[in-house]
């Protein structure tokens, strides 16, 4: 599967690194200025100026990281009308766009949109490519090996877009099973991960699904509800933006 990353700034450089060193997915990827106007008037016009590399219209999947709500939904459009097949956008959708926008987008063109606050709560959707990108890469699925009433091994079944479950992985070997899962959620957060902190949602959702993946992989029976903002919104043709 070929992946497109549209990356501003910081922002996007992990996923590819992880795309690369952790998957068998190919990756192309352009950039968008780090500082855009508040407001974008004319979209098009302004993207016609940044002068994509048009590879990135080519990948089955489009992952953004423009955070503008702007400029965001005519890169999609662009997308889905050069018959990309879905596309992931990061930050929320306060930085997407309209709901209302992305769906005529999604019914015009037949692309399956998902606006994500972090991108550690992917799951498979029954969208092939998603599922296929999701497999590998989403919310956090571990498998463990105990010894002594410690970790022995962790392998990472599937890991954040960021890195941070293979980071956590790697610290939490030699703790105690007692505090694993903790630890764990411990780790992810101390990752220089980029998801909003301070604020409930991001960051700490983030722990709270590094930390869940840790007890299930123990065995454990666990009840994790995300928080509302930090519930994926799906957008898929003819149907309405909903949380899943």
């Amino acid at each position: 599967m070929l992946v497109g990353v549209v990356k501003r700034g910081k922002y996007g450089e992990r996923l590819i690194d992880t795309i690369k060193t952790k998957t068998d997915f190919r990756v192309v990827s352009v950039e968008v200025p780090q500082v855009l106007p508040g407001f974008i008037e004319d979209p098009e016009e302004f993207v016609k100026e940044l002068n994509l590399d048009p590879r990135i219209f080519q990948t089955d999947l489009l992952i953004l990281y423009t955070f503008h709500p702007d400029l965001t939904p005519e890169i999609v459009r662009l997308a889905g009308a050069a018959g990309v097949k879905a596309a992931i956008i990061p930050g929320g959708i306060g930085r997407a766009g309209s709901i209302g926008e992305l769906e005529k987008i999604a019914d015009e063109f037949g692309i399956h949109i998902e606006v994500d606050e972090i991108c550690c709560t992917l799951e498979e959707c029954g969208v092939p490519v998603i599922d296929e990108f999701a497999r590998k890469l989403g919310k956090p699925e571990l498998e463990v090996e105990t010894k002594g009433g410690r970790i022995s091994k962790v392998k990472v079944l599937r890991g954040s877009p960021c890195g941070a479950t293979w980071h956590a992985a790697a610290g939490v070997t030699g703790k105690t099973v007692d505090e694993a899962a903790s630890m764990t959620g411990l780790f992810c957060q101390q990752y220089p991960c980029r998801a909003v902190r301070g604020t409930p949602g991001g960051i700490h959702t983030s722990g709270d699904l590094h930390k869940d993946a840790m007890e299930r992989a123990l065995g454990k029976l666990t009840n994790l509800k995300l928080p509302l903002q930090s519930q994926p919104i799906k957008i898929e043709q003819g149907k309405k933006g909903r949380k899943a």
